[in-house]
């Protein structure tokens, strides 16, 4: 099980059962919601998702495949908490952020590189892919 929570503590959640993928996503996108050089998508099982305390705002933005996507933050402090598809979907994209517990990063596979800051340094051992990658 993880969990995890927004920067103020207002929002918990929890997910039980382990990642079917991990992320690191080079893309503009996620370098502005994180305001950092990448962000970090843990994802799993929407069955196994919960939110145990406080309630989340959304909002929704246009993917670059056409889609949208219904992103979860913090109300009082603003902390982005996942992603997930409008219409539904399998799978929570949780931000590695707000985890609980610090990520082991050593089997993420980086997406997005084509647009990763000149400065980042992407281990030679790990998979990477110059865009999305399904």
């Amino acid at each position: 099980m993880q969990t995890g929570r927004c920067q103020c503590g207002e929002v918990r959640y929890e997910s039980v059962g382990g990642p079917s993928e991990l992320y690191v996503c080079h893309c503009r996108e996620c370098q502005k919601q994180s305001s950092s050089a990448f962000g970090i998508s843990y994802i799993v099982p929407h069955t196994g998702f919960r939110v145990i305390q406080g309630v989340p705002k959304f909002w929704a933005r246009r993917t670059d495949s056409g889609g949208r996507v219904k992103c979860a933050f913090c109300l009082n402090c603003g902390s982005r908490l996942w992603h997930e598809p409008e219409g539904g979907s399998e799978t929570v994209s949780i931000k590695g952020g707000t985890l609980d517990n610090p990520l082991d990063m050593s089997s993420a596979i980086h997406i997005w590189t084509s647009s990763k800051l000149p400065s980042v340094d992407i281990p030679n051992n790990v998979q990477q892919f110059p865009a999305e990658h399904d």
